[in-house]
């Protein structure tokens, strides 16, 4: 493989033939093994065939996987390069601005129509369910990125697609919903009126703003009540984010054409699915004695690895999705409507819960006015507007350069730029009229949370 000089190179791209053939399952060399799900009907271990109402077969398979690497279907990577290998850039003027010895790269995950990484893993769903005959997915969305990408994904597959968005992101970001309307899907404020779980919460509240955990109620019992169809999740879950680590690996090989290696790596943190794809690959670098960091990077008002619990959960309000142990903040849990509207899930995945529990990952959090300081700044040094999820890795990096700067060392820093934030403006425009304020979630409200969790011994 040739190498670039780092000095000079702005941004370093692959070959077609570079995509990845396989995913990475991190599962295989993980010290301790995340622990397995209950049923939430029988408070007993899961077996795969429950899980059969609402995932096809294949799917199931990934999920439980111990397996190192599963290919890549070569109709999904075909698929892949509409868009990818996607670009690694060097941060150049951000580094200039900072004044930081330190060298900062950023994977743009924003280049494909939908302007995320919730792509990668789409078209892998939609092409399983397909193959297993299914009809139309249902699915949850926050802010829109994952809604938009699984209505592509069915739209291509020839499948219907039913997204229920959160209430507090349905109201802030109609073109969103716009995009999914372009690609056929139907798409309902959550909580709705159509399903049992939607119909609870209006009940209790009215003027519910809606959460990730209700929207997954919402869609997982849509799925389950009927037979042509299945449910799709964006993030948590195993085989989600199996599927990103496609970022991850190509960023290995961009960096290798630099002869470059990061010291530390950063995304934003929701779920878990982009911090998976972008961190993954360079775990199992540290699995094998490779110094690196990896920084989950997640908002204040939803800080569920930095504030949370380590436990087990139900993955959604109305208690019909798996229960996982992961740290969560409780599954009733509703959080402010701030900007970030991927990152509003109170829960996290299994395994990046059970790698922050033993060390192996860092976790920061942060507020959404700092957020939105560190996506102007990158913006305007960078030439591209972030999403606000996004953003709070480009704060954490930010930190990150500044602590090399006062140590006077030399550091690579790698983040993972997820999407942009072209459908964001009008949360833009909040934080540029000063109306955008901050939000804590207090110690108080999590052992409140913690009252509630399921008995599982």
């Amino acid at each position: 493989m040739s190498k670039l000089s780092k000095n000079d190179v702005v941004k370093v791209l692959l070959e077609e033939s570079e995509i990845p053939k396989q995913w990475y399952n991190i599962v295989a060399d993980m010290p301790n093994k995340p622990s397995p799900y209950y049923s939430p009907f029988t408070n007993k271990l899961m077996a795969p065939e429950e899980m059969k109402a609402i995932f096809p077969d294949a799917l199931i398979a990934q999920e439980m996987s111990a397996e190192r690497y599963i290919d890549i279907p070569d109709e999904v990577r075909e698929m892949y390069k509409q868009w990818r290998p996607s670009p690694l850039f060097r941060a150049k003027a951000l580094e200039k601005l900072l004044d930081t010895p330190a060298r900062i790269y950023y994977k743009y995950e924003g280049v494909n129509a939908t302007g995320s990484h919730k792509l990668n893993s789409a078209l892998a769903q939609a092409y399983y369910n397909k193959q297993a005959g299914i009809k139309r997915l249902a699915t949850e969305t926050g802010a829109g990125q994952w809604g938009s990408a699984l209505s592509m994904a069915c739209n291509h597959f020839g499948m219907e697609c039913t997204v229920y968005m959160v209430k507090v992101s349905y109201e802030q970001k109609p073109y969103r919903r716009s995009f999914m309307q372009t690609f056929g899907a139907s798409v309902h404020s959550s909580p709705s009126v159509l399903t049992n779980s939607g119909r609870m919460i209006l009940e209790r509240d009215p003027k519910s703003t809606g959460s990730l955990g209700i929207a997954i109620s919402e869609a997982v019992e849509d799925a389950a009540t009927h037979d042509d169809t299945n449910y799709a999740l964006g993030s948590v879950l195993n085989h989600v984010c199996l599927h990103q680590t496609i970022i991850g690996q190509e960023a290995k090989k961009q960096m290798e054409k630099i002869d470059e290696y990061p010291d530390v790596v950063i995304a934003c943190c929701g779920g878990g699915s982009n911090f998976s794809g972008i961190s993954f690959p360079f775990l199992q670098d540290k699995f094998k004695g490779k110094k690196v960091r990896a920084l989950a990077a997640e908002p204040s008002a939803c800080p569920t690895l930095t504030k949370g619990v380590f436990a087990y959960d139900y993955g959604d309000t109305a208690k019909m999705a798996p229960i996982a142990k992961m740290y969560t903040l409780g599954h009733d849990f509703t959080p402010a409507g701030i900007h970030a509207g991927g990152l509003r899930y109170h829960g996290e995945s299994s395994i990046v819960s059970q790698l922050y529990e033993d060390g192996i990952i860092e976790a920061v959090a942060y507020g959404q006015k700092q957020v939105f300081d560190a996506g102007v700044m990158f913006a305007r040094a960078e030439g591209i507007v972030p999403a606000p999820e996004s953003s709070h890795a480009i704060k954490a990096a930010i930190e990150e350069a500044l602590k090399a700067k006062e140590a006077g060392e030399e550091k690579v820093i790698l983040f993972n730029l997820s999407g942009h934030g072209y459908f964001d403006m009008s949360s833009y425009d909040m934080y540029f009229s000063g109306t955008m304020v901050d939000v804590e979630y207090s110690s108080e409200d999590v052992k409140k949370s913690m009252a509630k969790l399921p008995q599982i011994k």
